[in-house]
């Protein structure tokens, strides 16, 4: 049976303009963008002017939307439970205008001095309330395990998702991620984590720097996930976040020439593993 994977990509690493963000992923054969930030203004802080802008230019170029990549849950756990729980709820209308349930979220900072395990009930009882709030709304929280946060490895991903144990907190996979704190992602994480997989965000890094490079060049061990991901019938979205700009702070990270060498790198590493990209 043919498994296809439905291509997607982060359109502010391309420029801030939506439409460009469109074209440029067009080019590269994906109909899906995940709106992070559009003309330099965050999802989060999306008022209906600019929603409304994002979604004409969307629908000029006839691109949907896989996912909201909101920054909820990148913020100090010491933060009220209520602040991430409010900054969601004004997410909901976010989603609903771009025809999407998925929402990109983060499991907090804590401060130098204090360890995971410090922090570990605190965390899932912010993470549990946002999953209940996502549950209420039909929407399906994404995690990503970002360098730094209390789900940055595999076991305190699985944690998480144990320990909440709601169909609404689901796992974005990143591969690069997981390298950049020391995990060989495949061997020490996919099994486990494979029953919560749900969304592949495509990005790899070289082990020894922590540097970000395009898909299969680092030591992310994507060519082994991509193919058990085929193996295991996975048909989610792959979502491009190539971090290939040197300074991946500013708004336009990588512009179409870098993108799309990330692209086409995982265009081969997907047909390799026997998978269509659409």
């Amino acid at each position: 049976m043919q498994v296809q994977w439905t291509l997607s990509g982060f359109g502010d690493e391309i420029d801030p303009d939506p439409s460009v963000q469109a074209a440029v992923l067009a080019a590269h054969g994906a109909r899906h963008v995940e709106v992070r930030s559009a003309w330099g203004v965050n999802v989060v802080d999306m008022d209906d002017e600019v929603l409304a802008r994002v979604t004409a230019a969307l629908r000029e170029r006839s691109t949907a939307v896989s996912a909201v990549a909101s920054p909820i849950g990148k913020s100090q756990v010491s933060q009220p439970v209520g602040y991430e729980v409010e900054r969601l709820r004004r997410l909901v209308r976010v989603a609903d205008a771009f025809g999407t349930r998925y929402v990109r979220i983060f499991s907090y900072y804590r401060e130098a001095d204090q360890t995971p395990e410090s922090v570990r009930e605190a965390v899932l009882e912010r993470m549990g309330a946002l999953a209940d709030t996502a549950k209420a709304e039909g929407l399906v929280l994404l995690h990503e395990n970002e360098k730094g946060i209390y789900g940055d490895t595999p076991e305190r991903v699985l944690d998480l998702m144990a320990a909440v144990d709601s169909p609404a907190l689901r796992v974005a996979w990143d591969s690069a991620n997981f390298v950049q704190v020391g995990v060989r992602p495949f061997d020490e994480g996919y099994a486990i984590l494979r029953p919560y997989l749900e969304y592949l965000q495509v990005k790899d890094a070289i082990l020894a720097t922590g540097a970000v490079v395009p898909a299969g060049e680092g030591d992310g061990q994507l060519r082994e996930t991509l193919a058990a991901m085929r193996a295991d019938g996975f048909t989610g979205f792959a979502s491009l976040e190539p971090h290939l700009a040197a300074s991946p702070s500013g708004p336009n990270r990588e512009g179409p020439e870098a993108f799309g060498r990330a692209a086409r790198a995982f265009a081969a590493l997907a047909a390799e593993a026997g998978a269509v990209l659409v």
